[in-house]
């Protein structure tokens, strides 16, 4: 990894976790990493509980994130939660397009760039979400489909907006399955994003923004993704749900 991008890990509790579950797993977790400032360690929890992690983490390093914003403001949505609904529990970070929601929920890679634009609008950072399936990779067609994602999933964002969003490059048919990306293969695709972001945005932009991998990460595998040049960290599911697997995979990333 480059030494000006700071590795940032964030965990992904997807759809888990009452408010006991989470106020428990966040003191465990705060007690163990605050000051532990290497790396930048964001907990997404679900909506229900981001009040109840938010008081947890005040005085600590740990910063809060969101798993997903409606892209409009607020108003008669029923059922949605807006940007500056987040921001207003503390929340710095909020995860857009990730797999699930673009195959349980239809997102295109046009309403991604939508919900990255009202992230920043209310002061949020978004982890944006790529990947391919495994029909896609074994077609050859990863760049083909990674390259396409991104530059739909950013497209309208102004330049210095680009530079702070974190990406997320999530195989689909690495998450959850226990399948990993081997460390060649992950590098190999964050290699191909950066260079597609030379080409879209610049040398410049393309050498700040962090690049995450995410699926199936574990203490076990995390080393030797995270020690690849063009990884910058990890979105980490199932993992993020234990106190120790979670702090191991952060003593990894710095």
């Amino acid at each position: 990894m480059d030494h000006h991008r700071q590795p940032i890990v964030a965990g992904n509790w997807k759809m888990n976790g009452t408010v006991p579950f989470a106020r428990e797993l966040t003191r465990s977790l705060r007690d163990g990493l605050t000051g532990q400032t290497d790396t930048e360690i964001v907990l997404c929890p679900p909506f229900t509980a981001l009040d109840a992690v938010a008081r947890e983490l005040e005085g600590s390093t740990l910063l809060l994130g969101a798993q997903n914003l409606s892209e409009r403001p607020a108003g008669a949505f029923t059922g949605e939660i807006a940007a500056e609904q987040l921001a207003s529990l503390q929340v710095r970070y909020v995860i857009v397009g990730h797999s699930e929601r673009r195959q349980y929920h239809q997102e295109s890679d046009a309403l991604v760039a939508r919900k990255a634009a009202a992230a920043f609008a209310a002061g949020l950072t978004p982890i944006v979400c790529l990947g391919e399936t495994l029909e896609e990779r074994e077609a050859g067609n990863t760049e083909q489909i990674v390259g396409r994602q991104l530059t739909g999933s950013l497209a309208g964002l102004a330049a210095e907006q680009i530079v702070q969003c974190v990406l997320a490059y999530e195989p689909v048919w690495a998450i959850g399955t226990g399948k990993t990306a081997s460390a060649a293969q992950a590098q190999s695709v964050h290699a191909f994003l950066r260079a597609r972001l030379t080409e879209n945005h610049g040398l410049e932009t393309a050498a700040a923004v962090r690049i995450q991998y995410g699926g199936s990460v574990k203490p076990d595998n995390a080393r030797e993704l995270l020690t690849q040049p063009d990884v910058d960290g990890a979105l980490v599911g199932g993992a993020s749900l234990k106190a120790d697997s979670f702090s191991a995979i952060i003593r990894h990333s710095a």
